[in-house]
Formats: structure tokens, C-alpha cells, sequence
């Protein structure tokens, strides 16, 4: 599938695969007024759909949909953060590079090199007047917080939004109950 050639090419379409590959080979500069990410939060989790009969009872089929398991070594993650260094977004870069000098070659890095390709896309296709709503867990948010404002600029920060959870995710005694999402707002 190559890029849209037509303004508007690319609409009313269902793109399944990487959205790396999709912003890449379908998706025109500057044509897009709203995004809303929530991409994979770096739950360690393996998530799966689960079908349902004709009638509405749950089926026993399912398959996987996604991991949300990051590794360095496995991942393509140094693929992704050399595509990083050598994006025109040299802050992205130059924050990407500290980040892993920060926090060194694991899993955390290995997803924010992840993100980050994916985010200059977004940003690529993102038209001026464009939105974008990035939904993440406090796991990750503080780093891509940092990684938004790298690409998007810190001026173009809107807002944080806390997303309450009726019910909170309990977690091993030492730790409180996780009973929140993040949403970033980055309006250009």
C-alpha cells in the first residue's frame, strides 16, 4: 500500500498492523486535525480478543491481539532509537540518547524507543491546527511527557488529564493502588 495520493485517500479506511507502518506508507503530512494514542502501557501483559457466539455467550475462541511486554534485545528497539538519531528531530534524539544513558538499555527504554518513533510520525502527520491525546499510565507518563515536549515543544503542552478509575488495580503490598490513567493534550 503506498501513500495517499488524493486529499482524503486514506479515510473511512480500517488500517491493521503496526501503526508505524500505516503513518508511514498511508497516512499524508499535515492531514490529520485529531489523534487520539493509547498505545500499549508497558503492563508486562499479554492481552487477547475474546469472541462471543451469534447469541452473545462467551466463546472459547480467542486470539492474541498484542504484547505489551518490551525487551531490548528482542524488540527492534535499537532499530527504533537509531531511526530516533538519525529523525530530523534532533531533540528527540538528544532526549532519547540521555534518557538511555539515564536509565541504561531495559525495558522501560526499550518501550520509550517505541513510542518515540511512533510519536515523530504522529507529529509528521499531525496537521498544524492539529490535537493530539496520548493516553499512557503513570509508569510511563513522566517519560513521555519529557519525549512529547521533545517533539511536540513544551509549548505546545495543553494539558494533563487525570482519568479516575471507579476501581483501582491492586498491587503488591509495598505499593499503593494504581487508581488512575494520564492523558496528555499537545494542541500546536
Amino acid at each position: 500500500m503506498g501513500p495517499a495520493t488524493a486529499p482524503g485517500g486514506w479515510k473511512n479506511a480500517l488500517h491493521y498492523g503496526d501503526n508505524l507502518d500505516v503513518l508511514r506508507d498511508a497516512i499524508d503530512d499535515a492531514s490529520v486535525d485529531l489523534i487520539y494514542l493509547d498505545p500499549p502501557f508497558n503492563s508486562n501483559a499479554d492481552y487477547n480478543v475474546l469472541y462471543r457466539s451469534p447469541a452473545g455467550h462467551r466463546s472459547e475462541a480467542q486470539v492474541e491481539a498484542f504484547k505489551d511486554t518490551w525487551n531490548w534485545t528482542l524488540d527492534g528497539a535499537e532499530k527504533a532509537y537509531d531511526e530516533v538519531l538519525r529523525s530530523p528531530c534532533t531533540a528527540a534524539a538528544a532526549m532519547l540518547r540521555a534518557m538511555r544513558q539515564a536509565i541504561g538499555e531495559n525495558d522501560m527504554m526499550a518501550y520509550l524507543a517505541m513510542m518515540a518513533v511512533r510519536l515523530i510520525e504522529l507529529h509528521r502527520v499531525l496537521k498544524p491546527t492539529g490535537s493530539l491525546y496520548l493516553h499512557c499510565d503513570p509508569t510511563a507518563s513522566h517519560y513521555l511527557k519529557v519525549l512529547l515536549d521533545a517533539i511536540f515543544g513544551a509549548e505546545n503542552f495543553g494539558n494533563e488529564i487525570a482519568w479516575l478509575r471507579s476501581t483501582p488495580k491492586g498491587h503488591a503490598t509495598r505499593r499503593l493502588a494504581s487508581n488512575h490513567d494520564v492523558i496528555f493534550l499537545r494542541a500546536i
